[in-house]
């Protein structure tokens, strides 16, 4: 039936969805090295408006412990600067004229154990995220049954392959979040 191979084709598109989602906030996580993606979070008050910091200069990591802003417009160098330091990141950025230089300070042991369990917490996240694919699908699966679109026997072999593509995108999920611990416990 093509609309069951539709449908198929559509959770696993949503689940993967969920783990790139996962894979950007994981980004955002500090780890002591330099990552363009740890400042995609900050927003900047620019021109009476929040927007992403990315729209309002060049993000670069000229070193592995540094990172960079070249502000395009000049008037906007102090709005980076506030946005960068109001953003939680624990940062201290550095005005250099139209230059924002982001020093990334070692983590400590305390520091490493919070990330981690803000890690945790984005996968269970993701994981929640899965398993709600999971059930609208089959929350389709059973009106195609109850609209006599599909057998139970039909339903029943859906079911079994959209739960089994769910435990692999779990899986998945899991597998992200150790590679990350990993690399946040690093040192």
């Amino acid at each position: 039936m093509a609309d069951i191979a539709a449908l198929k084709a559509d959770i696993k598109r949503r689940m993967e969805g969920a783990v790139e989602v996962l894979h950007k906030e994981f980004g955002g996580l500090r780890t002591g090295r330099a990552s363009a993606s740890l400042l995609d979070p900050v927003q900047v008050i620019a021109y009476g408006q929040g927007m992403p910091l990315n729209q309002v200069g060049t993000v670069g990591v000229p070193e592995s412990r540094m990172l960079t802003v070249q502000v395009w417009d000049k008037t906007m160098v102090k709005a980076v600067e506030k946005g960068i330091i109001d953003s939680g990141l624990g940062l201290n950025p550095v005005v250099d004229g139209q230059l924002v230089r982001i020093p990334i300070p070692p983590l400590n042991e305390e520091r490493r154990k919070e990330l981690a369990k803000v890690a945790g917490k984005y996968t269970e996240d993701a994981r929640i995220a899965v398993r709600n694919v999971r059930r609208s699908g089959m929350d389709e699966l059973k009106r195609a049954e109850k609209d006599n679109e599909i057998s139970e026997d039909e339903l029943r072999q859906y079911s079994d392959e959209i739960q089994k593509l769910t435990d692999d995108f779990v899986a998945k999920v899991d597998e992200v979040l150790v590679n990350k611990e990993e690399e946040i416990m690093q040192v």
